[in-house]
């Protein structure tokens, strides 16, 4: 009896010692993931300077929601591989709605220039403005080499935008902002948040450019 139960007998191992000692102690054993980062944009905004636009001063502004592409809505951070792949990064990720972050930074970029007030929605009932901004934010990701092991990378940022005037909703002016600049490090997000920046600030004199012109006009 005793030779077959020492026959029977086999040491523990593998899942048997996961059970043995608990699933949680086995998760433990495996690869770590790295911690997940979030970024802001904007930055800069609070060291940008007064660029005094030519009769702004009295003009009123208000940047409306935007719409936005429906792949950028994902809180990840996005990354084009080639004409069509696109990687969302998972651990590096947008610390507030993409769309809240361009609008705030757009209307800190129409301020910076000099208008007497700019509003972003939602704003109060009783408030009146000059001119409406409505964004449509195509495309605003880093630029990645198809092979994935080169790093020489670039930023792209394309929107389209209408300014209206409010008390009839009719369309007085329209433009493209097509931002697309070489430069960016594949890896390198807080340089890629950067590059992004600069593109919204492109954005920001364009539609101010526009807004004027119709003053002038």
């Amino acid at each position: 009896m005793d030779a077959e139960m020492r026959h029977r007998t086999r040491p523990i191992g593998g899942i048997g010692l996961c059970f043995a000692l608990g699933l949680t102690s086995c998760v433990s054993l495996g690869r770590e993931e790295p911690p997940q980062e979030y970024y802001v944009l904007g930055a800069d905004t609070t060291q940008a300077v007064l660029i005094q636009a030519p009769d702004a001063a009295g003009i009123t502004v208000a940047v409306r929601r935007l719409k936005l592409a429906s792949y950028l809505g994902s809180p990840s951070m996005v990354v084009r591989r080639g004409p069509n792949q696109v990687d969302f990064t998972e651990f590096r990720r947008w610390g507030e709605p993409l769309g809240a972050g361009i609008n705030r930074v757009v209307a800190g970029g129409l301020s910076s220039r000099g208008f007497r007030d700019v509003a972003v929605a939602p704003w109060a009932v009783q408030q009146r403005f000059d001119y409406l901004v409505q964004l449509d934010v195509e495309r605003f990701e880093g630029l990645a080499p198809e092979d994935p092991t080169a790093t020489d990378g670039g930023v792209h940022l394309l929107a389209t935008w209408e300014i209206i005037r409010p008390d009839d909703g009719v369309v007085l002016a329209r433009g493209t902002t097509d931002y697309r600049r070489p430069g960016w490090t594949v890896g390198d997000y807080p340089g890629l948040v950067s590059m992004l920046d600069s593109g919204l600030r492109v954005l920001s004199a364009d539609i101010a450019a526009a807004v004027v012109g119709l003053r002038g006009g």
